[in-house]
């Protein structure tokens, strides 16, 4: 891709947007940062900054390719008010493909993807491959393209915002992780949510690799797709500790800090990922002695008086919480709530009932939980709180020797934190001033 004295508009100047614009500044194009703040900094000398941007902004601009950042929504008029007079209008990832000679694993889901991410820039680094993990997670995959000297591979996480903007962009192996509901604060219907991550199969060709989860629809594909499931019929399961092959056993999970049914799917999905780029078993297994899980992801933050009390805040959906359920060997007091995203919680009822004997609910969704959870069980009380410090506190109450306390939210953090990071945190700051 040749930008030189190209117009180019980057719209959003998050991180993201200022990799974009940097990258296209370094080669040789006339770039423009526009954001609707009053302020816009941090940009490299050479950049120019259009802060107050508006509908209006984008009807009297010119360009030859706007980026846009995937925190902003390109179906408001906003986004249509600069396309109109765009040359092409695409995406920070796009963009850093069109540049990157290297090989590509793309990561999308609606959970999993980031300890996924972590474990394949591992195993690659440790078979010889240098390897970064960006994109959703990490840094933007712009500001890797932009190194010295660029990585032989990417473990590349892509959301469904990323792959809206998506032309073409072609990874070496994608792996699909799962999907059920979430951002239906942004899509107008599941169907929408799901169209936009099937985006990152539409380039592939039958040389590629797809690792899908087992009974995930994903519609026919030509690339070579192989299988993972800790519950069903798959190319890679699991036996005891063993992650296996047809039958071959392969990863044993018993000497690493990975706990859960979903971390053995995140291994076996990752490591699928690797073989065709030269991983073996033997590697990964080293690979997998002393890694540790993500903060925020079934972390097990202390045991008190026979009670283990888990921060799973990166929980910000109705699967994660599910899978978060599913993954515990012990009876559950569930603390969850945060944001209304428009989710339906009745779902979770089954596994509710098989798991839990005390549900705490709090934040701005609370009501709603606390309605819905009610038919659980008679057995299985239902508490609204205001506060995560009245929750972890109540749940103390309900949690006997052998329990486990489980903050694994379901939604989105942005009604009382800035982000899930934060609320995990709060939660790890509670529990440990417990006595």
């Amino acid at each position: 891709m040749n930008l030189k004295n190209k117009q180019i508009i980057v719209l959003g100047a998050g991180r993201s947007g200022r990799a974009a614009a940097a990258l296209a500044l370094r080669d040789g194009a006339d770039v423009s940062v526009h954001d609707a703040s009053a302020e816009i900094t941090g940009l490299p000398e050479g950049i120019t900054a259009v802060p107050n941007a508006s509908v209006s902004t984008g009807e009297a601009s010119r360009c030859d390719l706007l980026v846009l950042s995937p925190g902003i929504d390109g179906e408001t008029e906003f986004v249509k008010a600069y396309a109109a007079n765009a040359g092409e209008m695409i995406g920070e990832i796009e963009l850093a493909y069109r540049f990157y000679q290297g090989r590509i694993v793309a990561i999308t889901g609606t959970n999993g993807k980031t300890t996924t991410t972590e474990l394949v820039q591992r195993m690659l680094s440790f078979s010889g491959i240098s390897c970064l993990a960006c994109g959703n997670y990490g840094v933007p995959f712009a500001e890797v393209v932009m190194l010295d000297e660029a990585p032989s591979a990417v473990a590349l996480e892509v959301s469904s915002f990323q792959l809206e903007t998506i032309a073409e962009f072609h990874p070496d192996v994608v792996i699909w992780l799962n999907f059920s509901a979430d951002h239906m604060d942004r899509y107008p219907t599941l169907e929408a949510y799901k169209n936009a991550k099937l985006r990152v199969f539409e380039n592939l060709i039958a040389d590629d690799r797809i690792v899908v989860r087992a009974g995930e629809d994903i519609g026919d594909r030509c690339a070579e797709t192989l299988t993972f499931s800790t519950e069903a019929s798959a190319d890679y399961h699991l036996d005891e500790q063993w992650i296996c092959r047809d039958g071959e056993r392969l990863i044993d999970l018993s000497s690493t800090r990975l706990r859960g049914l979903h971390n053995a799917e995140n291994v076996m999905a990752a490591f699928a990922a690797c073989e065709p780029l030269g991983l073996d078993a033997a590697t990964a297994n080293e690979a997998l002695c002393g890694f540790a899980p993500p903060l925020h992801r079934c972390e097990l933050i202390r045991t008190l008086d026979g009670v283990e009390y888990i921060n799973d805040s990166k929980a910000t959906n109705l699967h994660a919480l599910d899978s978060a359920l599913r993954s515990q060997g012990r009876k559950i007091v569930l603390i969850a709530g945060g944001k209304q995203k428009g989710l339906d919680y009745t779902e979770l009822l089954p596994r509710l009932r098989e798991t839990t004997k005390a549900v705490l609910v709090f934040g701005e969704i609370a009501s709603q939980l606390s309605e819905t959870f009610a038919p659980i069980s008679p057995d299985v009380p239902t508490v609204q709180v205001t506060n995560l410090e009245q929750a972890v506190e109540q749940a103390s109450e309900f949690a006997e020797h052998g329990d486990t306390i489980l903050f694994s939210p379901g939604t989105s953090s942005f009604d009382m934190f800035s982000g899930y990071e934060e609320r995990g945190d709060c939660f790890r700051r509670i529990v440990k001033e417990l006595k």
